[in-house]
């Protein structure tokens, strides 16, 4: 028994195996590291950019014409900018479906203002406030009257566009082409590069550096990501959600200035519609998760610019126009299925 005993003892005291010394991770390779800074869903845009270029130069060589480019730039702007703003709602776990009938709301005012005080900047500084307003309107019906914000937004896209058809009559109002300002908004370039493409890339920077770099942005994700530990850890959601929704507002106004700038006139419906769709498309498209908390701006100007050469591309190509919308709205069904399928959420109706 007591050689037994000691045997065991022996046995339970002895030390531990030496472990052999775990190697040092591998550095990554310069190619990873891009393509881990880029990110799956940019990379995958950027090469459907690549191919889809590649495919409308190869059936058109016109397309690569400096004329043509600068034409893609320009027409992408409007709804670049919404696709940018629409990105920060989206990232709230949000929508707003009424920023084409904002546009055109403050297109009419931008124009009708003008005409009246023969000032440019007074129409400008009118339809930013119109949008501004429009903006605090869609928060507060969300927060305060606790209705859902694709509900409230979808009855202010129609509020709104009928509120510019009463004060236009339907018509288009005004005549900004003889404006010096307007002209340079719409028709001005520096450097040979249109001022339309400065404003919109200077907004997705700006959008970009205050998600990446600041509180706001970083709490904007933390609402869409889980508003309930957001709300715990002290951010205010009502004055994000209204703040946002009247950015959204004021800088639609900024699109509705751009659509009077560019035609020379307020346009109530002409030009903004289906502007909703096409910047929600380029959101979800870009990466933006419809429940929120996730998405770029990198993504989104990447979307923008892919719908903006494949809708340029149709025209050249001489394909029927209204296959355009067609071709959006599978994109937007295809980005939606793939937001799905990565989230591994079930879908309604099929078994686990």
């Amino acid at each position: 028994m007591t050689a037994s005993k000691e045997t065991r003892v022996s046995a339970t005291t002895q030390p531990p195996a030496l472990r052999a010394p775990e190697s040092p991770p591998r550095p990554k390779s310069p190619a990873r590291s891009l393509f881990a800074r880029i990110g799956v869903q940019n990379l995958s845009l950027v090469i459907a950019l690549i191919l889809l270029i590649a495919v409308i130069g190869w059936q058109d060589p016109n397309f690569f014409r400096y004329q043509n480019l600068l034409s893609i730039g320009t027409s992408i702007t409007v709804f670049g900018i919404l696709a940018i703003v629409q990105t920060l709602v989206i990232l709230l776990g949000a929508l707003d479906i009424s920023v084409g009938s904002v546009a055109g709301l403050t297109s009419v005012v931008s124009a009708m203002v003008f005409t009246s005080t023969a000032s440019s900047w007074m129409g400008i500084g009118a339809a930013l406030a119109a949008g501004l307003a429009c903006g605090l309107v869609n928060g507060l019906i969300i927060v305060y009257g606790r209705v859902n914000a694709v509900i409230a937004t979808l009855a202010t896209l129609a509020a709104f566009k009928g509120l510019a058809q009463i004060l236009s009559g339907g018509r288009s109002q005004g005549y900004t082409g003889n404006d010096p300002v307007f002209t340079a908004l719409g028709r001005g370039t520096f450097l040979g590069i249109p001022v339309l493409i400065y404003l919109f890339v200077f907004i997705a920077v700006a959008a970009a550096l205050v998600l990446k770099y600041t509180d706001i942005g970083r709490n904007i994700y933390a609402i869409g990501g889980n508003p309930t530990a957001a709300r715990l850890s002290g951010i205010n959601l009502n004055r994000y959600i209204v703040g946002v929704y009247v950015l959204v507002g004021t800088v639609a106004g900024l699109a509705g200035v751009l659509l009077t700038a560019r035609t020379g006139s307020g346009q109530p419906v002409s030009g903004s519609e289906g502007l909703e769709l096409e910047s929600i498309t380029a959101a979800a498209l870009g990466g933006a998760a419809l429940t929120g908390g996730k998405g770029t701006i990198t993504g989104t100007v990447l979307a923008v610019i892919l719908l903006g050469v494949l809708s340029n591309g149709l025209t050249v190509l001489g394909v029927n126009p209204f296959w355009q919308n067609v071709a959006k709205g599978a994109l937007l069904v295809i980005a939606v299925v793939i937001q799905q399928r990565r989230s591994g959420q079930r879908a309604v109706g099929l078994p686990a």
